[in-house]
């Protein structure tokens, strides 16, 4: 059920860009994208255990519909990522007499962002070089592949919420860094009580649009 919320609202956020594309004064483009996230699997109760924070790539497809003169845009996306964390197992009697140790908990999933941004343009003519840009909204995120399946249940379909700064340059290139936390659960422990694991993860990434 749950599920069918997040695809429902996804496709409400898909017609209402679908209208707002209608419009004459809307310019829509594409582009690619790629990035690292910087994540760390944050247990609800703290002193569960120590995790290290993962490294891993994200990366895909992205498309923007402008508002000109404005500065605000709608940005939507199809991207593969990874969120990782080292749970360290090994600590704990528990799972050491598994033979568990130091393990590093892999997520990959396909995500689906959906962005409400505003680029500053009343630059004087800078702005063809360089656009000062703020953007936030909602990630749905489909988890398509895990590991550690005996120590964690994991979620199949979360949200996140996502918040990012950053600056386009030469009308086409857009740097940027984020901040995404889970809203509801990601993971949670077979053992000790099902302890909740949530994602809190940073990104960075680079993104080139092709002209409409």
């Amino acid at each position: 059920m749950t599920t069918m919320k997040h695809i429902a609202l996804l496709l409400a956020l898909c017609c209402t860009l679908c209208g707002l594309r209608a419009s004459a004064q809307t310019t829509t483009r594409w582009g690619v994208m790629a990035g690292v996230n910087m994540n760390s699997i944050h247990f609800k109760q703290s002193d569960i255990m120590t995790v290290d924070r993962g490294y891993a790539p994200k990366g895909g497809i992205m498309g923007e519909l402008n508002i000109p003169g404005v500065g605000f845009a709608a940005e939507a996306g199809l991207l593969y990522s990874q969120r990782s964390g080292k749970l360290h197992l090994g600590d704990y009697k528990a799972w050491a007499s598994q033979g568990l140790g130091n393990e590093m908990c892999r997520m990959h999933a396909i995500d689906v962002p959906v962005h409400l941004k505003f680029k500053y343009r009343n630059l004087r003519g800078v702005e063809n070089t360089i656009k000062p840009m703020i953007y936030a909204g909602p990630t749905f995120s489909f988890l398509v592949g895990k590991n550690l399946r005996d120590v964690n249940q994991y979620k199949t379909v979360s949200v996140l919420l996502q918040v990012g700064v950053g600056a386009e340059l030469f009308n086409q290139w857009q740097v940027s860094a984020s901040y995404s936390f889970s809203v509801g659960e990601t993971l949670r422990t077979q053992i000790l009580d099902e302890n909740i694991a949530k994602n809190r993860c940073w990104s960075v990434q680079v993104a080139y649009f092709f002209k409409p």
